[in-house]
This record gives C-alpha cells, structure tokens and sequence, in this order.
C-alpha cells in the first residue's frame, strides 16, 4: 500500500479517461486522498470517493476562489469551468458534503485544500490589506468547520508563511502543509505545532534535501498534486497521476539512504494516522 495524500483526479484533465487513471492505481495498490478546490470540486471529489474503496475525499476552498472584486485570474483549463473569485464561502453547504451517508463509511477525511495565497495580489497597499484580510477571513471560517467537524486540514501555503503560522499557532488542530515550499526552519516550526508536511514534485525544481533528511520521517507524506508537478521521471510533458508518487518515494528514499518499503511503510502510516483512515 503506497499513499498520494493529495491528487486531483475531480479536476477536468481526467475528463476523458479518469476510469482508467483509477483502475491504474488500484492495481497498484495506491490510495488517494483527493482534494477539493472549490465547492464544484469538492462535490465531485465526494463522488469519487463514494464509487471507490481506495479513494478518500478532502473539501474546501482554495484562496484563489474565494470571491472578490480586488484581482482577476485567468481560468485553469485543467482544473475545470468557473469564475475565478466566484465564490462565497458557505460553511452549511460543506458541511452537508462531509456528512456521512447512513449505509455507507465517512468518506470524507478532510477540510482542504484550504489556506493563504499572496502570489498574485492586488497593486496598491489598500486593497492587498483588504485582499490579505479577506482570505484570512475565509481560512479562519474553515479551520472553524474542521474543529467542528472533528477533521483534519489540508493547508495550501504561498507567500505566506509569516500571516499562516500566526494563525495556526493560536489553534490546536491536526494537518498537513501540503506541497511544503519552505525552508528546514520553517518546516521545523509547523512541525513543532503537530503539522505533516505533503512532499511532492516540487522537489524537482526546488532544493528541499535539507528538510527530507532532517525532519523525522513519522511527519513526513507522500502526494502528487496531479495534475500538476509531473516527476521528472515520467517527463515534462505527461500528466500527472497518483501512480507516479512511487518517484517521490524514492526520491526521500535516496536522499535519507534508507528503502522505497520503509518510506512507503512509514508515510501511508502517517497518513492513516492524521486522516483516521
């Protein structure tokens, strides 16, 4: 058994052959935790998660879609038709998504991807303060639905880490900084407050060897983000799918000089840990 805590597989680059992206990794023996972005997202991440045993559903709404008037996106073909910043945050609504269905097990294992994202930002002070407050806003909104839920969260961090550790160094909650960009003090200090850190393909464009060997693999996990993120191994130009978290695997292997078994071992461990599996 071999963990992808985090794929994409409801998003609209599986459209055409999503069947066969999911029996791959079955036959594999690969579980996945797959991830909403937005209430469309999620929906269909619950669907997924309903319709295969080897699948688990985390829901939510990215920063990117939180609906403003302050910045505009360009739409991602990938991820699927909507408005960029056209959505509000409707706890109720995500909520009735994580409820249990009376024949069936919890499906849903998490409240993510959900977070800050400064990336892309507004020009003047005044409306990246309003722009900044807004997200905080809506992320607070949902660490509130996870503790409620009893759920762990997904967190999404990008140029943010000052205004996301200030937050959640005043709450007591379990989860994981998914695709961890940061630096071995950084990654020690989320650490330090009980949080995983999601290792995937930006390993391949970002230096993280310090944080792979330093930080106790017990809170260390494996994703893909696919689409996205694509092993070298596999080639720039193929898409991603929960399969190739094998290369991430043994990418941590090699740099901690132990085996693909004993990181597989340990990570899906950590997995079932945080996300009561």
């Amino acid at each position: 058994m071999i963990f992808d805590t985090h794929s994409h597989l409801n998003f609209k680059a599986y459209d055409a052959d999503r069947n066969e992206v999911i029996k791959r990794t079955q036959k594999e023996g690969v579980f996945c935790v797959d991830v909403g972005t937005k209430f469309e997202t999620s929906k269909r991440a619950v669907e997924l998660a309903e319709q295969n045993e080897n699948i688990y559903a985390a829901i939510g709404m990215h920063p990117i879609h939180i609906k403003t008037d302050l910045l505009k996106l360009k739409m991602d073909e990938d991820e699927g038709a909507f408005a960029p910043h056209g959505e509000d945050f409707d706890a109720e609504r995500y909520k009735k998504l994580a409820s249990p269905k009376p024949e069936g097990r919890r499906r849903v294992v998490a409240i993510g991807e959900i977070g800050l994202d400064y990336y892309y930002r507004p020009k003047t002070k005044t409306c990246l303060e309003e722009f900044k407050n807004l997200q905080k806003k809506v992320f607070i909104q949902q660490l509130d639905m996870a503790e409620e839920l009893n759920l762990p969260v997904i967190i999404h961090c990008r140029m943010a880490f000052a205004d996301l550790y200030e937050i959640l160094s005043s709450r007591k909650i379990r989860g994981v900084i998914h695709c961890f960009t940061g630096n071995l003090e950084e990654a020690k200090k989320y650490v330090a407050l009980g949080y995983y850190l999601g290792i995937n393909g930006i390993i391949y464009k970002m230096d993280l060897t310090e944080v792979i060997k330093n930080i106790p693999l017990e809170k260390l996990l494996t994703e893909t983000d696919c689409p996205y993120l694509t092993p070298l191994e596999e080639g720039k130009d193929t898409r991603n799918e929960p399969i190739f978290v094998k290369h991430i695997i043994q990418k941590i292997a090699d740099l901690r000089g132990i085996t693909f078994d004993e990181v597989a071992s340990a990570t899906s461990q950590n997995a079932k840990n945080l996300f009561k599996i």
